[in-house]
């Protein structure tokens, strides 16, 4: 009998088999987009309007994805975003997806909100980068930066577009909650779904204990269950430029700002010493309404000047990638469909969803007539209602 996983053919149907493999309540979490979906179907609708013109009769024999960024080579310009709660959808979800991006040569992000410990998933996936939330609160940021240097951590990412909760309406349709409220119906769920409950819930409470949240605090934070969960990410409305800068003078390593939309904020992470910044509307999560990640690149690559430029929210194919390229994308991170892999098939499920990625994108360069994708320019997309 062949392993769920390898019925997908591109990343999309990743999804399909987690929908079937996950209790509706996680798979809610980790599928849903905050209040009516605009910026969700605004992502799509924005990859859409960018089409590709291949140019013919070139020599692609020698081609190659390989991509260079902040002191690293890696096999291919995308990487697997940070996703929290993944060792509920998955057994040592985070260190699951941290092994395959390191076999596949690729970056993968620790998440702020894991249920791992950074010191565990750096120590088995050196080279992984590390995501941190933070407070205005100058000891708990201090904690936080010199936790993640103390593991060895060499890229930290402050994510800086979540000052405050979204309205994540659709968690509470979908029965979700933090903290995790044990009921009937969620063990209800849990035994519809046998293969996630034995080989991922079961399995995690007798290895690990109660999950915890590990790694948005200086020291351990509180239970999934707990009560007071929600004070173990503080209150963030006021983290600020001046909050950039001190964790600059802290922090040796390089230091990517994750969340830039508008153009002065690439100036301004610039000017704070950051090494690179993402260009990210949270997986359409958060803010409802905003600019599409990739509408939003091109102003952001122009005033960000020499620093490097990567972008995520709403990429799931080979072509996609090579768009956000074309308009100036060094790095596309994915994060879902990582997800949806690893719930499935396990680490063995995430290399085969890059895989498939590494395919696509080997492909699309033959037929675009292009031997890396850096070589891409605008000259090479047209964009629908563009005239210029």
């Amino acid at each position: 009998m062949s392993d769920p996983y390898s019925q997908a053919l591109s990343l999309n149907d990743f999804q399909t088999l987690a929908r079937r493999h996950l209790p509706s309540p996680l798979y809610t979490y980790v599928s849903g987009t905050c209040e009516d979906g605009l910026t969700h179907e605004a992502n799509r609708a924005a990859l859409r309007r960018v089409c590709l013109v291949p140019r013919i009769l070139r020599d692609t024999t020698s081609r190659t994805a390989e991509t260079s960024l902040l002191g690293c080579a890696w096999s291919a310009p995308i990487g697997i975003a940070p996703m929290g709660l993944s060792a509920l959808m998955a057994y040592r979800g985070d260190i699951v997806l941290a092994r395959a991006a390191l076999a596949e040569r690729i970056p993968m992000v620790i998440s702020a909100t894991a249920l791992t410990r950074l010191e565990d998933v750096a120590r088995i996936a050196p080279g992984s980068w590390f995501q941190a939330y933070l407070p205005a609160d100058r000891a708990w940021i201090d904690g936080v930066v010199d936790r993640a240097a103390d593991a060895g951590i060499g890229t930290l990412v402050l994510t800086a577009d979540l000052p405050a909760a979204g309205n994540r309406e659709y968690l509470a349709r979908g029965r979700f909650s933090t903290p995790l409220k044990p009921s009937l119906r969620l063990a209800l769920d849990g035994l519809t779904h046998p293969r996630w409950l034995f080989g991922t819930f079961v399995r995690t409470l007798m290895n690990q204990g109660m999950p915890h949240f590990e790694n948005s605090m200086p020291g351990r934070g509180a239970p999934i269950i707990a009560r007071n969960v929600e004070r173990e990410f503080g209150a963030r409305d006021g983290f600020s430029w001046k909050d950039v800068a001190h964790i600059r003078s802290r922090w040796k390593g390089h230091l990517v700002i994750k969340g830039v939309l508008h153009p002065e904020d690439a100036r301004l992470a610039a000017d704070a010493g950051a090494d690179a910044v993402i260009v990210s509307c949270h997986g359409s999560r958060q803010l409802d309404g905003t600019i599409a990640s990739l509408d939003a690149l091109p102003g952001v690559v122009s005033a960000a000047g020499p620093l490097p430029v990567m972008i995520d929210s709403g990429f799931r194919r080979g072509s996609d990638v090579l768009k956000a390229i074309a308009l100036g994308a060094r790095m596309v991170f994915i994060g879902r469909p990582f997800l949806y892999a690893a719930a499935v098939g396990g680490e063995a499920g995430v290399r085969h969803a890059v895989t498939l990625l590494k395919a696509e994108l080997d492909r699309n360069m033959a037929m675009l007539g292009i031997r890396t994708p850096a070589s891409l320019g605008r000259d090479q997309i047209h964009i629908a209602g563009d005239d210029r």
